[in-house]
Formats: C-alpha cells, structure tokens, sequence
C-alpha cells in the first residue's frame, strides 16, 4: 500500500511529520510512503532520523516539491499559486493513482479547495465534510461533522452530512444501521436555529419514507432510497459521549469548537487526576497500584489516538491532521487513512450515496 504525506504543513516542522511517516512504515510491513516537500528539507530530516527509526529511510520516497502552503495562505492563494506545493503535489499523487490516499496536516482551508479541485466531488455533494471519531461510552466512539470545512450551511447540506457520515460508520466500522443526530442547544422540537429545524424535517421525512413501485421515495425532498440509517433526533453536546448515536451533524464552526474544547478538557482532566495521586503520600502509594488503570485509561482518552480527519465526499481519500500534533499522532493519521483504503471507502461511499 502507497501513500502520499505532505511534509510541510505540521506546526511544529517537517521533522515531527517524517518522524510518525517513519513510525508508519516501521509499523505495517505492507506500507510505503512518498514524502512530498522541498528536496534539501526531505534529506534533511531523513538524516536527522532516530536510530531506532533509520532503518524507515528505505520505504520512504522523497518527492521534491519546491513550495509550502503557508498555514496563513489563503484557499484563493492556495489555488492560484500553489501548484508546485507540497500539498498540492500530494493530491495530485492520489488524484492519478499513484497514491491510494494522501495525509496532510496543512493549512486546512487550503487543503480543502485543492482537494476539490484536484480529486472532485461525488455527484451531488458541493463541498467535503471533515468529520472525526470521538471516545464514546463502554468502549465505543461517535462521529462528528463538520469539523470546520464548511461554516455557512443550508440545511440541504446537513442532510447530506447525515448521509455521508452513516456511510462512512457502516464502511469502516461495519455498523448495520447507524444512528445519527442532529446536534442542537436542546432535545425540544422548537429548539435551535432555521436551518437546524428545517434539517430535522427533511431528515425526518427521509427516514419516514413511503413505497412507490418497489422503492422507497421520500415525500419531499429528493428521490433515493429507503436511508441506512436511524435518525434519532437532536442530541446536545454531552450526549455525543454517552454511546447512544453514531454519527452527530453539525456546521463547521459548532463542531470545531466541540472538538477542540472536548480535546482541551481531556487533557486538563488526565493531568488533574495525575496530580490528585502525586499530591499526598497516599496518593503516590495509591497510584502505584492503580498505575495500569491509569495507563489504559490515558490512552483510550488521549486525543492523539483520535488524530485523523477524513474528508468526506471526494472521489479519493484525504486525511487531515491536527497541525500540532507529535509525530506519533501523526501516525494515527495515516493508520485512518490506511483503515480508509482497506475499507475502498470512496467506492462504497459512491454507492451508498448514488441510491439516493
């Protein structure tokens, strides 16, 4: 399996991101991976490896790319000069075949017009959705988009979202009949904004559909199959925890702001509980013992492990990383992605969505 990285979008340097591509391909003995960036940066950090992790070098390709997507350049800047760049060079690789997917953990505004422009979209959809996995109860996890895409939305898209989101948990979770909510200040139906309640309607009557010649045919909005999928309603913002739906809708400023608040309270309650034991004798005597809870519950709840962002709705595979994240969440974005090319998710995206 070959990917595409693109080297230069992470905060903290191209160091970080060849770090987790090295880990990657360290990892999955099926793995390769065609780094994209400035040729004097790629040798650079590939000689500056870890000794553990040298050994990487030989399944990494260095692909030169002689410009950078600043993480200030506008999705405009990005599209009229940013062909040379990294990130463009990377979606290029998958747009003709090269690649099966590409990561990146780039100007995110930019990353997504170059991916429209560069992979398409599937018939119907305008825009990609970016939507991630977050830790749910007994062990589970809940979708949630839009991450930040897509700020503006008509309700017609957030229907979309709904489809594209219970699509994407049924192919790579291989749940039957996924659960999807609409997130909303409150359960009441007079809750929430025009577009949310008009959302709620028409996602009501898709799922309340009636027979016409053998296929199902919603009464007013657009024609497509019976969904795969329960809608259950509105949700707030702590039932997306609880383990009760799949897949949470939402516009892109609402969920970025839930995600990057939820990622911030998490880490500040691990380091709270951390500090509790390490604050009195009997606490450190306590956490001896209870130190293997303590690792495993750290590591279910570590954002890192979450790190990965799919963009929905393209003909290819796109992950978006946090920019900030340490080289080994990036390697948990690149594991999604090649979850995502296991699981042939365009193609089983494209089917589900061509029944509607």
């Amino acid at each position: 399996m070959r990917l595409a990285i693109d080297v230069m979008g992470g905060d903290q340097g191209p160091g970080v991101i060849v770090q987790g591509a090295a880990q990657a391909v360290l990892a999955h003995a099926e793995l390769e991976l065609d780094l994209f960036g400035p040729r004097q940066h790629l040798d650079a950090e590939i000689s500056r490896l870890p000794q553990p992790l040298a050994a990487a070098a030989s399944r990494l390709k260095l692909c030169d790319a002689p410009s950078v997507v600043r993480q200030d350049a506008t999705a405009a800047w990005a599209l009229r000069r940013g062909q040379q760049s990294s990130m463009c060079a990377m979606l290029r690789s998958v747009a003709e075949g090269r690649a099966a997917a590409g990561v990146s953990a780039g100007n995110t505004a930019a990353l997504v017009a170059l991916s429209r422009r560069e992979l398409g979209m599937l018939a119907g959809m305008s825009r990609p959705a970016i939507s991630t996995a977050l830790p749910a109860r007994a062990g589970g996890r809940c979708y949630l988009l839009d991450l930040g895409a897509n700020i503006d939305l008509p309700a017609e898209r957030l229907v979309d979202f709904a489809f594209l989101g219970a699509a994407m948990v049924a192919c790579v979770d291989g749940v039957g009949r996924p659960r999807v909510a609409l997130l909303n200040v409150g359960a009441e139906a007079t809750k929430g904004n025009v577009c949310v309640r008009e959302a709620d309607r028409l996602l009501r009557k898709a799922v309340a559909c009636e027979a016409v010649s053998g296929k199902w045919r919603e009464i007013d909005y657009p024609a497509f199959e019976r969904p795969d999928f329960d809608y259950v309603g509105y949700v707030e913002g702590g039932d997306i925890f609880s383990g009760g739906v799949d897949v949470v809708v939402c516009d892109g400023f609402v969920g970025n702001a839930v995600l990057k608040s939820s990622e911030g309270l998490t880490r500040m309650l691990v380091e709270r509980v951390q500090m509790a034991f390490e604050s009195t004798l009997g606490g450190r005597l306590a956490s001896l013992l209870a130190r293997p809870v303590l690792k495993r519950l750290k590591q279910e709840l570590d954002p890192v492990r979450y790190n990965g962002a799919s963009l929905l709705g393209l003909k290819g595979i796109v992950v978006k990383s946090h920019g900030s994240t340490p080289a080994v969440g990036f390697y948990y974005a690149i594991r999604r992605a090649m979850r995502e090319v296991e699981q042939n998710l365009p193609a089983r995206m494209a089917a589900s969505w061509s029944r509607r």
